[in-house]
C-alpha cells in the first residue's frame, strides 16, 4: 500500500457520515418524547498497524483488502436494554441509504469467551469527487454492560495475545454471565427506569451526549 491516507479517506468519510445519521435517529426519538433505544454512538477507522496485523493473522491479500476486511470502518451503537438492540437492528434493516450484507447475533449465540454483541456488516455508498465508492463497514450494537466487558477483554487480549490463562478465561466467562444477568435484571425493571429517566433527563441536552461519545472514541 503506497498511500494509506488516500486509501483510508473514503472510510473516514463513511464513519463521519454514519455517525451523524445514527445520532440523528436518537434525536428523532427524543423529539417525539419516546424512549431512545440508542444511548450513544461512536465510530473509528481501524489504525494502519491494526490493519497490517490483521492482514497477516487472517492471511488477507492486499488486493483483496477492501472485500475481505469488513471492519476497517467501524461504528458502535450503545443501548441501555437488550430489547433496544433488536429495535435498532430493525431500524437499520429498513434504511435505504445502506445495504445489510451480513448479520451475526452474538447475544443469543454468545462466543465461547462470553462475548456478546450484535454485528452488522453493511455496504455504504460514499460520494467522492471521482464518483461513488461503496465501502464495507461494521456496526456493532450492544448494551453498556456488554461494552464494559468487551473493553476489558480487549485490553487483556493485547497483554496475552488471545492466549489467556485458563483461570483468567474462566473468570472472564463468569464476568460475562454476570454482565448479562445485570442486563436481564434491568430489562425486568425497565418501566420504572424509563419513568425515572424521563424526569431526570428533562434538561439533558445533546451537548452532554456528544461529550460522552467523544470521550468513548478517545479510549
Amino acid at each position: 500500500m503506497e498511500d494509506w491516507n488516500h486509501f483510508l479517506l473514503p472510510y473516514q468519510q463513511a464513519v463521519d457520515e454514519l455517525k451523524v445519521k445514527l445520532r440523528g435517529m436518537r434525536k428523532q426519538f427524543r423529539d417525539l418524547n419516546q424512549h431512545e433505544p440508542i444511548e450513544f454512538v461512536t465510530g473509528r477507522v481501524k489504525p494502519v498497524d491494526s490493519i497490517k496485523e490483521k492482514m497477516v493473522r487472517r492471511k488477507v491479500q492486499e488486493d483483496r483488502l477492501e472485500q475481505d476486511m469488513q471492519d476497517i470502518a467501524g461504528l458502535r451503537i450503545m443501548c441501555q436494554f437488550v430489547e433496544d438492540i433488536y429495535q435498532v437492528v430493525d431500524l437499520l434493516r429498513k434504511r435505504t441509504d445502506m445495504t445489510i450484507l451480513e448479520e451475526r447475533d452474538y447475544i443469543s449465540n454468545e462466543k465461547p469467551s462470553g462475548y456478546r454483541s450484535y454485528h452488522i456488516v453493511i455496504e455504504y455508498p460514499v460520494q467522492l469527487v471521482g464518483g461513488e465508492k461503496k465501502i464495507l463497514a461494521e456496526i456493532q450494537v450492544r448494551t453498556l454492560a456488554m461494552n464494559f466487558w468487551a473493553t476489558i477483554e480487549h485490553s487483556l487480549n493485547y497483554k496475552y495475545q488471545g492466549d489467556f490463562p485458563e483461570n483468567l478465561s474462566q473468570r472472564l466467562q463468569r464476568a460475562a454471565e454476570a454482565a448479562f444477568s445485570l442486563d436481564k435484571e434491568m430489562s425486568e425493571i425497565r418501566e420504572e427506569i424509563q419513568e425515572a429517566q424521563s424526569l431526570f433527563s428533562y434538561g439533558k441536552g445533546a451537548n452532554s451526549d456528544e461529550a460522552a461519545e467523544t470521550k468513548e472514541e478517545q479510549k
